[in-house]
């Protein structure tokens, strides 16, 4: 028998090219699953299957296949060591030289509406995983592919030495079998920690995607590491046009990514170092970017740019007025990439799903991490507690909402000024509320007048309603739950404010 390659796959993208080339080029003899086995079948190529190269058919409904001596010693066997060859030798046991395998689909299995456990379950891969590590570990003697990126570069690899790859590239691609099987693993794992109320409360992380060039400084070194096995999210973007993204621009543009999705209405948002510096709420997208940028355009100069509709020609000839970092939307038409073409530095992206959230945020601390819920509380406003003696309209409940979902993603202690879906100033992190407030009012100026004024958390003291009634502001909104709730109510009534209180706090560190 000929050098053996083991191929079984689900995702049968570039399978027939590749097996054509082992046996044409290379003198491969296949042996395969029965479904992979099928689809070489059809293309022409002479193939074993799994089940008659061992003796034994595929059982349990497909779950057992390849778990079997005949396979796994094959893989396993090191060509250097006499006891090893004697053993195959004894028991009739192939070596095999090359492994093509991918797993079942759990994580897009999962992601379907409705799935059921059953369902789940029956997409855990077994055999897939076991082959993947089998021949990781035994790269030295053993090639494996577990993506179909690495088909034409293997190939290459063969045509440069002799038919046989070199030492480096197999651990490479050992090194990327065991990455795939540790997120495999990892997605399994907390699909049933979520499904469940009673395992540990604990969380498997990610799996490398790629080194970025540097950190939030060029000192500090940094990498991307995605969820789970396929991409999605960021790692799913696509970048039209620009330089290679980085840490900073991938952490702003989470950051945008939040709030945009907050909105149905056309909305955009204008980011500086994760804080929004311009938010706009209208009845088009061109209107949305032209409010988002009036609100703070000295700002907006150098910064990152969210959009929740498709990008036209009109609003395309907008942003290129101004230098902006980045660029995202759930779509581009072809007039507006031309028109963006002309600034090529500027990285452009497309994301079609804005409303995806990760559904715990990880920090990390000395000698382990935390993790939490993300802030993905829907609002419900029937909750709302109307303080003070002045009523809402159903327009400022309308401003209101709007600077209170902006205020949700702004660095604590944050003070969001806002009137006619737009910001018009932001404080942010400061160490006490009231400096926030004459931050957020300074930066509004004569705009404060007739505006409303959203706060993270409850006002300690009556001073932060004392200065925004001054500068004009007419409606506030806040969590309330201070102790000294009634001294901001008190001083809102005697200085006629709308004053509400949601009962829910969003601080952001």
């Amino acid at each position: 028998m000929a050098r053996l390659a083991l191929l079984s796959v689900y995702n049968k993208t570039g399978l027939v090219e590749l097996a054509k080339s082992l046996v044409v080029e290379f003198g491969f003899d296949l042996i395969s699953s029965e479904g992979t086995a099928k689809t070489l079948e059809n293309a022409g190529l002479k193939v074993l299957k799994v089940s008659d190269y061992t003796g034994f058919p595929e059982i349990l409904g497909g779950r057992v296949k390849t778990l079997h001596p005949q396979i796994h010693g094959g893989i396993l066997a090191r060509s250097n060591m006499e006891e090893d060859i004697t053993d195959l030798a004894n028991h009739q046991i192939h070596p095999i030289d090359l492994v093509v395998v991918n797993l079942y689909p759990f994580e897009q299995t999962i992601a379907k509406p409705g799935v059921t456990m059953a369902e789940a379950i029956e997409n855990i891969d077994i055999g897939g995983p076991a082959m993947l590590r089998a021949a990781s570990k035994n790269y030295a003697h053993v090639t494996v592919l577990c993506d179909v990126e690495q088909y034409k570069p293997y190939l290459e690899e063969l045509r440069q030495n002799n038919g046989h790859p070199s030492l480096e590239f197999q651990q490479q691609c050992a090194f990327k079998g065991f990455l795939q099987t540790s997120a495999y693993d990892s997605a399994v794992a907390n699909f049933l920690r979520q499904e469940s109320t009673i395992l540990p409360h604990w969380k498997t992380m990610g799996v490398y995607l790629k080194t970025l060039r540097y950190g939030e400084n060029p000192h500090q070194s940094a990498a991307w590491y995605q969820s789970g096995t396929y991409s999605t999210g960021w790692s799913g973007a696509t970048q039209l046009q620009g330089k290679e993204l980085s840490y900073n621009n991938l952490i702003d543009l989470e950051a945008a990514r939040c709030i945009i999705a907050e909105f149905t209405d056309p909305a955009v948002a204008i980011l500086k170092h994760t804080n929004p510096c311009g938010v706009g709420v209208s009845n088009t997208l061109l209107s949305a970017y032209c409010k988002a940028f009036a609100a703070d355009p000295i700002s907006a100069f150098g910064g990152i740019v969210a959009l929740n509709y498709p990008i036209k020609a009109d609003v395309a000839t907008e942003l290129t007025k101004t230098f902006l970092e980045c660029v995202v939307a759930p779509g581009c038409d072809d007039a507006a990439k031309e028109i963006i073409s002309n600034k090529s530095k500027l990285r452009l992206l497309i994301l079609p799903d804005f409303i995806s959230s990760p559904k715990e945020k990880v920090k990390i601390i000395a000698g382990g991490f935390l993790v939490q819920d993300n802030d993905n509380i829907v609002m419900d406003t029937s909750k709302w507690q109307v303080a003070t003696e002045r009523k809402p309209t159903d327009e400022q409940l309308v401003e209101l909402l709007f600077a209170w979902k902006v205020c949700k993603h702004v660095k604590s202690n944050a003070i969001v000024v806002a009137n006619n879906r737009t910001t018009l100033g932001i404080g942010v992190g400061q160490m006490n509320r009231v400096a926030s407030v004459k931050i957020a009012l300074e930066q509004a100026g004569e705009r404060a007048q007739g505006g409303y004024l959203a706060s993270d958390g409850f006002f300690p003291f009556d001073d932060s309603v004392r200065i925004s009634a001054a500068a004009g502001i007419k409606a506030i909104i806040q969590p309330g739950g201070s102790l000294r709730d009634q001294d901001s109510i008190k001083v809102a009534n005697e200085l006629n404010l709308v004053m509400i209180l949601t009962g829910v706090r969003h601080f952001l560190h």
